[in-house]
């Protein structure tokens, strides 16, 4: 026989219930911050791992990471990838690999505007602080472009002097030879 209406209004939320965790499962596995999250935890896992393996001993110590790291995960998880297994057992090799990796990242965040004046700061105390001394340079550099200039000078002039005595001294060799010549020829 039929289904009674108790049966039928069990059977419809059951199915609700069922289509609801559906529904909530297919929206975290396409929503992009469950997606990044997904992905920050794998990171996180590798480079734990790496670090276990490095350092050989594990670390529980957990790092949070910005949502820049999303940015980023793939250069990262390609770095951990390739040189996992080459820097076991060299915690100098895991340094050098973790600042290459802090200065990759780094250059990939934008800067705050905190970090902008500050770097904004340091140039103006360089340009203050620096005027003096390339003016001091340029006082210097000039001073010694004259001194270049006047030796320049002075040694032009010796040689202009030491090229005339050798084409004087050429010439009367060659009158003297010539009349050498002309000796040896009349005799």
């Amino acid at each position: 026989m039929g289904q009674t209406t108790e049966e039928l209004n069990t059977e419809i939320a059951g199915t609700r219930q069922t289509l609801a965790a559906d529904l909530d499962a297919l929206q975290d596995r396409v929503s992009p911050s469950a997606i990044i999250d997904r992905r920050k935890a794998a990171t996180r896992s590798r480079v734990q791992g790496l670090r276990s393996r490095v350092m050989g001993a594990a670390d529980t110590t957990s790092s949070t990471t910005t949502d820049a790291m999303g940015n980023v995960r793939g250069t990262a998880q390609d770095a951990v990838g390739g040189v996992g297994s080459s820097v076991q057992g060299s915690p100098i090799a895991a340094g050098l690999i973790a600042f290459g990796a802090g200065m990759l990242v780094s250059a990939l965040l934008p800067a705050t505007e905190a970090e902008a004046r500050a770097s904004q700061r340091v140039v103006d105390a360089a340009k203050e602080h620096g005027e003096p001394l390339l003016d001091k340079a340029k006082s210097v550099g000039q001073d010694i472009g004259t001194e270049l200039k006047d030796s320049a000078a002075v040694a032009a002039e010796q040689v202009k002097g030491s090229a005339q005595e050798s084409a004087q001294r050429v010439q009367e060799e060659g009158k003297a030879s010539s009349q050498h010549v002309q000796s040896q020829t009349q005799a």
